[in-house]
């Protein structure tokens, strides 16, 4: 089996460690904000989009692309008006149980539409294009290691969902942080051994999509018509 369809080839190829921790980083600043303030959503507010701003600039001189910036930081600014429209705290963590529900709900019909999302991001980041869905061996794999992608999903929707009903600011954004780069590290290597496994002995790997069958042996009728007379 070739080096390349490793497990830790998926971490690899998709990294992101770096984002999924600044992602956590508002989330925490609210709460701590809403702490220190007596309870104030408008302090949380203000404590999150300050940290958020921060984050955006310090991820523009590390060279990150402009529009990756700005949706964070919209996201941030959203659930902060979220909040501070409906006067509860745990609001602001509503944007992402309803993202991690959309997010389940897409990762599960891409599979069954058999363009399952992980061999999309793969395939994009690998320069594949849609290659990868030409080779049904890789095609079966990726399509068994998104699950994986959806089941991170649901976990949060039940672990957010749960808290958020219950009205457990705190709690959110400890689950926020935990349930961030822990689980997504958690889930590539996961879903990278799945995709590893799925992969018939003597596949090239993920780098490599077999799409094209090997040369069939000639017929006796074709031999024949060959042969010089």
């Amino acid at each position: 089996m070739s080096a390349a369809v490793r497990p830790e080839s998926l971490a690899t190829v998709l990294g992101g460690r770096r984002g999924a921790l600044d992602a956590s980083i508002p989330p925490v600043a609210f709460v701590l904000g809403w702490l220190v303030s007596g309870n104030s959503i408008g302090w949380g507010a203000a404590a999150a989009i300050t940290v958020a701003v921060l984050l955006g600039v310090v991820r523009l001189v590390r060279g990150q692309r402009v529009a990756a910036v700005v949706v964070s930081l919209t996201a941030v600014v959203a659930a902060a008006l979220i909040a501070l429209y409906t006067g509860r705290a745990q609001d602001f963590f509503l944007l992402q149980v309803l993202a991690n529900i959309a997010s389940a709900l897409t990762w599960a019909a891409s599979i069954l539409i058999r363009w399952p999302l992980l061999g999309v991001v793969v395939g994009t980041l690998l320069g594949q294009k849609t290659r990868w869905r030409r080779d049904p061996a890789l095609l079966r794999a990726y399509s068994l290691a998104s699950w994986v992608w959806v089941a991170q999903y649901v976990i949060r929707v039940v672990v957010f969902g749960v808290l958020w009903w219950g009205g457990y600011v705190v709690a959110l954004g400890v689950a926020r942080t935990v349930l961030s780069w822990p689980l997504v590290a958690t889930v590539i290597a996961v879903s990278g051994w799945v995709l590893h496994r799925a992969l018939p002995d003597g596949h090239p790997g993920i780098r490599h999509p077999v799409t094209e069958s090997a040369p069939s042996a000639p017929r006796p009728a074709d031999e024949h018509r060959r042969c010089p007379r």
